[in-house]
């Protein structure tokens, strides 16, 4: 029976193949870590030949457990967004490391831009601001300081894409398409477009040739050549990894709002058909778009989540694993006065502020390990709520929160968002709703389900709900405001 559902899980800190039968059930994961590259302060790179050969070793793992290609209807493949790789269309071979979406080196080019009075511009026509989060200048920094990229540029032999494009390429022998949801990360997409458009290219200095062709997040787009996997295989959804999470969390209707707590930290509201617009410095994003039709959703990205409980462990040694944070918040009272601003890699949404840096503030000799892991904790809290406040202003006030990723598996933390908050919390039981948005999107490309409205239904699976409870006292709320202001620059 053909009847199984391929995921990629391309995400920053490794890759993973998920199969999904159409209900919605895992039936086989491989994981492989990613090795992170940092060549200078603000600096992040990928290896996309590892990418690309630690994706395909991760599927042929899954698939042949499963019984082989025969078994497996569609691919879906969903990634970190930004996240910037250039190959030559001729060998199909990386021609530099892949730019991450955390990478801070065009910050003097998005500064310049910005002084030039073109950010009211771009972001009324793409709903994103001048950061160097954004895809589009790093495409134009890989041109700029690449001689190969140049050359192949000057040559018509240039590929641009996000990490989607980029295995989605390799998978089907040189198809090169990219998802609406993941070129409306680009700066070079216009939320009302169906395509590049030109004087954002011009503007930004990236050639529209060697950006790959706009598509839906479902149907059949390419397939697999057949000696990956024994046998060809469609390749039926392609989703950004936070627009993913998003419909793998149901916010199907417009006000429906998640939370993704995984390396950062997004929260994605649903607006429906409308563009958004913002005057609170959230983005307007395309959420999905079937059948040439878009829904748009509002965002709020918040750089460092996960990332800083990884710091406290590898960096720090204050933990021995992450679940350990839960225990030691637990363990405490309060925080005993400390604060962490987590500004790692600089401040999101709705600070964004490429070179805040992080502050730890309150501390004395009665600190101890547990008041930082419980401030950390903490921290996602406060930075939501920030997000919340910035969503309200404009218009999009939550009612409830839906939230996954791997630190929401932390039940300390799903309660003290829903204190923070004061609305409830829902987290699903499969919490890797990454995952499970692009099975609903490839199950839609290939008719396993007639809608995603269908999919969501049979594959979404039980709900935990927290309650707001006891509210925190002012002074969390004040000392976090001082932190902040400590953090900026």
């Amino acid at each position: 029976m053909t009847d199984l559902i391929l995921v990629l899980d391309a995400g920053t800190t490794s890759t993973r193949a998920m199969l999904f039968t159409p209900e919605g059930a895992l039936k086989g994961v491989a994981q492989q870590e990613l090795t992170q590259h940092y060549p200078q302060p603000g600096w992040v790179e990928h290896d996309a030949g590892e990418i690309w050969d630690k994706t395909l070793a991760c599927a042929r793992e899954v698939v042949s457990a499963a019984g082989g290609a025969s078994r497996v209807a569609a691919i879906g493949i969903t990634n970190q967004r930004e996240t910037v790789v250039a190959w030559d269309k001729a060998t199909g071979q990386p021609l530099h490391h892949a730019l991450v979406w955390q990478d801070r080196r065009t910050a003097e080019f998005c500064a310049a831009l910005r002084d030039a009075g073109q950010e009211p511009v771009v972001q009324a026509a793409t709903g994103l601001l001048l950061d160097p989060y954004f895809s589009g200048t790093k495409m134009r920094w890989l041109i700029d300081h690449v001689p190969a990229v140049a050359e192949a540029a000057a040559a018509g032999r240039l590929a641009l894409g996000t990490v989607e494009a980029w295995l989605t390429w390799k998978l089907s022998g040189g198809a090169h398409v990219t998802d609406a949801s993941n070129a409306s990360r680009t700066l070079l997409l216009p939320l009302a477009g169906a395509s590049w458009d030109e004087g954002l290219c011009d503007l930004l200095g990236v050639p529209r040739g060697a950006l790959p062709e706009v598509v839906d997040n479902a149907g059949r787009f390419a397939a697999t050549t057949p000696d990956l996997f024994g046998g060809a295989i469609p390749i039926a959804g392609l989703v950004g990894d936070q627009q993913s999470a998003t419909i793998g969390q149901g916010c199907l209707s417009p006000g429906e709002t998640k939370a993704t707590y995984g390396t950062g930290a997004f929260v994605l509201a649903n607006m429906g058909g409308e563009v958004p617009r913002s005057g609170h410095r959230l983005l307007g994003t395309v959420l999905c778009q079937i059948g040439g039709q878009r829904s748009y959703a509002l965002e709020g990205s918040v750089f460092v989540a996960g990332s800083l409980v990884k710091w406290l462990r590898d960096s720090l040694g204050i933990i021995a694993s992450a679940p350990e944070t839960e225990e030691l918040a637990r363990s405490v009272p309060d925080s005993g006065g400390v604060t962490i601003v987590p500004a790692l890699s600089g401040l999101g949404a709705p600070h964004w502020q490429p070179d805040a840096r992080a502050v730890i503030t309150g501390m004395s000799f009665s600190t101890s390990r547990a008041h930082l892991a419980r401030a950390a904790l903490e921290a996602m809290a406060m930075q939501t709520a920030d997000l919340a406040a910035a969503f309200a202003a404009d218009g999009a006030a939550w009612t409830s929160l839906r939230i996954d990723g791997g630190m929401s598996a932390n039940d300390w933390m799903a309660q003290d968002l829903a204190d923070v908050l004061r609305v409830p919390v829902e987290r699903p039981h499969f919490v890797e709703t990454t995952a499970l948005g692009a099975a609903m999107l490839a199950a839609v490309g290939v008719g396993l389900h007639s809608s995603l409205g269908d999919a969501a239904a049979a594959m979404r699976g039980e709900i935990q709900r927290f309650l707001p409870g006891a509210e925190p006292g002012a002074a969390r709320r004040s000392g976090w405001d001082a932190a902040l202001r400590a953090a900026m620059p």
